[in-house]
């Protein structure tokens, strides 16, 4: 289908920051049309970037973007995303399910709201945002909805010491599963994506230090790697579980140090991957 997103139009939840930034901007450096649906829509006190400071980002790489206050959990809010992305861009080719929350708790430790946040998020805005923008895809002559999700190893060592959060990841995979199959005939490509090690990102703050961002790469391997599923066919190209490493492999990528937060430091593996 090409190396390029010029002129396909993008709605990425929770696009304000991280992973869903990155790819936004790999899109605008195209030409590409980009709706940024997240939460964040003023300076926040911790956190980096709103969805206004990104769509200016967007612009200055060369894409027209959308800003777009949208909250996953509400399905009245997730309408009017769509709605809007459709009247200002007039179509919709991709789907990126970035949006989600993670708290590495066990089940006595995990608060319930904190469960409830996962799930309503990870899964429901998962679901939610995939069903609402269906229709409009139909309409794309080559449409994807990319979920940012693990493969779903079913090993119990995963669910041991965060079986809710195991779960909600597992919820958006099995989404990529079980919609591949059902909109297969549709020609609607439904993959998932998973970084091979740690992505330095805002999310390692929820980890207590845990893992320090030297031992990481940045977003822009997970930006690559979406960009070259995302000009795949998405008749051929449909229910697949990628690692991000692998992908670039595929495109001939063989030196992968340019991703290093810093080079030739030990990268620590990503969760759920076993070998």
């Amino acid at each position: 289908m090409g190396s390029s997103l010029a002129g396909k139009t993008l709605l990425i939840t929770g696009g304000s920051r991280g992973i869903g930034k990155a790819i936004a901007l790999r899109a605008a450096r195209d030409g590409a049309h980009v709706a940024i649906a997240a939460k964040t829509d003023r300076k926040h006190p911790v956190l980096p970037g709103t969805i206004h400071t990104t769509v200016e980002e967007i612009e200055a790489a060369g894409g027209q973007g959308l800003a777009i206050r949208m909250d996953v959990r509400d399905e009245e809010s997730i309408d009017q995303a769509v709605s809007a992305t459709i009247d200002r861009f007039g179509k919709l080719d991709v789907l990126v399910n970035n949006a989600s929350a993670i708290m590495l708790q066990g089940t006595l430790e995990l608060p319930v709201k904190r469960y409830d946040l996962m799930f309503s998020t990870n899964v429901r805005g998962t679901y939610l945002m995939s069903r609402a923008c269906i229709p409009h895809l139909k309409n794309s002559d080559n449409p994807h909805v990319l979920n940012l999700s693990p493969p779903l190893n079913m090993k119990a060592h995963w669910f041991r010491d965060h079986v809710a959060y195991t779960m909600a990841k597992y919820g958006m995979s099995m989404c990529v599963l079980g919609m591949a199959e059902e909109f297969r005939k549709d020609g609607i490509a439904f993959n998932a994506l998973w970084p091979r090690t740690v992505i330095a990102t805002a999310a390692l703050n929820m980890l207590d230090g845990a893992i320090s961002p030297d031992n990481c790469r940045t977003e822009a391997i997970m930006a690559d790697a979406a960009h070259a599923i995302l000009c795949q066919n998405a008749r051929i190209c449909t229910g697949n579980f990628y690692l991000d490493e692998d992908v670039l492999r595929g495109t001939g990528v063989k030196d992968f140090s340019s991703y290093s937060v810093k080079p030739g430091v030990a990268l620590m593996k990503d969760l759920f991957l076993d070998g």
